[in-house]
């Protein structure tokens, strides 16, 4: 999934809009969505925020009335905004209207955080975590800043070929991985989620990396599912096209597989546990 586009708008500066393009603000400068929207929808409900390009650093701000989004120009254009880290935003209308890709709204999402925060976590090394029917086929995970997920593909017998991944809260960069030679076995001791697991020294591999903003749904499916290994590096900033984008203090994603009833038949026998 990849970032909404938009362009600034060129040769509009005087017609008034719902939607406000604000530069020097989003992830890349330490300034999540979240507390983004928690400031602007002082002056008026929002639609939402959305990125206004690759940057991380200029975000679209979309009102449900023209007056809001006047509000929070005049409000904020050219002064220091306390309540985003003091940085000072430059704002104009924005001709665009966006399109979101959220897959849920921020209400649902703030619905489905609550759902999950009302129920008990099984707390592991590094993370959190809850399971709905068979372990591992409906999962929550609870990420805090800097802890991500280690290189592994979902066990080819375990589960069929659609993996689906709600992310929440947070943002992050799910790196992908497809090795030159699949030299190591299952780890039959590990959950069924984990294993093939690869040796964090072996260097032979193609890499590919695309960014996963809250309320995104990525699908793992093909190739990507049965033979790239996926993971989430351990730190607490990820580099984009040379920008930061900074972690929330959580990150919380929802996986669903569906269990598989018989031996695997995919595309991709090296990789495969039920055709070795």
């Amino acid at each position: 999934m990849g970032l909404p586009r938009f362009g600034r708008p060129k040769g509009f500066e005087g017609d008034s809009s719902p939607n406000l393009y604000v530069a020097n603000c989003g992830p890349a400068v330490g300034l999540s969505y979240d507390s983004i929207a928690s400031v602007f929808s002082a002056f008026g409900e929002l639609k939402g925020v959305f990125a206004a390009d690759d940057s991380g650093a200029r975000v679209i701000v979309s009102y449900r009335d023209e007056s809001s989004a006047t509000a929070a120009l005049e409000a904020f254009d050219g002064h220091p905004c306390p309540d985003l880290g003091g940085r000072s935003l430059h704002i104009r209308y924005s001709v665009i209207q966006p399109t979101s890709q959220d897959f849920v709204s921020i209400k649902e999402e703030e619905e489905l955080l609550a759902a999950v925060d009302a129920r008990p976590w099984k707390s592991l090394s590094k993370r959190r975590v809850q399971h709905y029917g068979y372990e591992f086929c409906y999962e929550v995970n609870e990420y805090p800043t800097g802890v991500g997920l280690s290189p592994h593909v979902d066990t080819h017998s375990a589960f069929e070929g659609f993996i689906f991944s709600l992310s929440l809260a947070g943002p992050c960069i799910m790196e992908f991985r497809q090795y030159a030679e699949c030299a190591w076995l299952p780890n039959h001791t590990s959950s069924p989620s984990m294993k093939m697991q690869s040796p964090e020294d072996d260097k032979s591999f193609l890499r590919r990396a695309i960014y996963l903003p809250p309320r995104s749904m990525l699908l793992l499916s093909g190739e990507a599912r049965y033979a790239w290994h996926h993971y989430i590096p351990h730190h607490k900033i990820d580099l984009v096209k040379d920008s930061v984008i900074r972690r929330g203090s959580r990150r919380v994603s929802f996986t669903f597989r569906k269990v598989r009833t018989g031996p695997c038949q995919c595309e991709f026998p090296q990789y495969c546990d039920s055709q070795r």
